[in-house]
């Protein structure tokens, strides 16, 4: 585990780091597919902090354009995803997994050929499945919510955004198998998970996505 540890920690600071490179805005889904989008140069990206994410929920990342307050309305209201040089941000506002919204701001993304996975909190079935046991004794009400919602806090897995639809689909290992496809290596390692948090299906993501970059 610390192996993937290391890699979904690194890949967390390389996401954080503000930089100066190519910044392109994308209006929809079809548009981040077809890498046509338009480039600005004003976003500035602003990791946001536990205690905020947990009043406000939504994503973990905060992107702004620095003295356009129309370009930072349309970011949080409209806009589907940004990429900043090599790293890719979707906006939460525009996912929906199941009946469940994600809330405001962006999380990141990777992007392998067509698809597009992003990091964001379970919610719904995926965090059912990943965070509590089956038979493990619930609260109800408000003091319950803001027990489960306090757990969830640190906790991210990956959503596919579907092609037809936009909608998010969980990926847990289930998933993640059907996209390993033939990568028989990859396979029988991801059988022995016992997790399937963020810092597993992202270590199999980021390999799928090197494989395929390979051919």
């Amino acid at each position: 585990m610390k192996k993937y540890g290391f890699v979904f920690t690194v890949l967390t600071i390389l996401l954080a780091i503000p930089c100066k490179a190519q910044q392109v805005i994308y209006a929809n889904l079809h548009e981040l597919v077809a890498q046509e989008g338009d480039t600005v140069t004003t976003l500035l990206v602003e990791k946001r902090s536990k205690n905020k994410i947990l009043l406000l929920s939504g994503g973990d990342y905060r992107i702004e354009a620095k003295d356009n307050p129309s370009l930072s309305r349309y970011l949080r209201k409209r806009c589907y995803a940004v990429r900043i040089d090599t790293t890719l941000y979707v906006n939460c506002r525009k996912m929906r997994y199941k009946r469940y919204r994600f809330g405001s701001y962006f999380a990141p993304a990777i992007q392998i050929g067509e698809h597009v996975y992003f990091c964001a909190q379970p919610v719904g079935q995926a965090a059912s499945s990943t965070s509590t046991p089956a038979n493990a004794p619930r609260l109800g009400g408000d003091v319950g919510n803001a027990i489960a919602a306090s757990a969830l806090i640190n906790a991210r897995v990956f959503y596919e955004i579907n092609p037809r639809n936009g909608r998010a689909e969980f990926v847990g290992k289930e998933k993640m198998a059907s996209l390993l496809g033939d990568h028989t290596h990859l396979l029988k390692r991801l059988r022995r998970e016992t997790s399937e948090g963020a810092s597993v299906i992202g270590y199999y993501l980021m390999e799928l996505k090197r494989l395929t970059e390979e051919k």
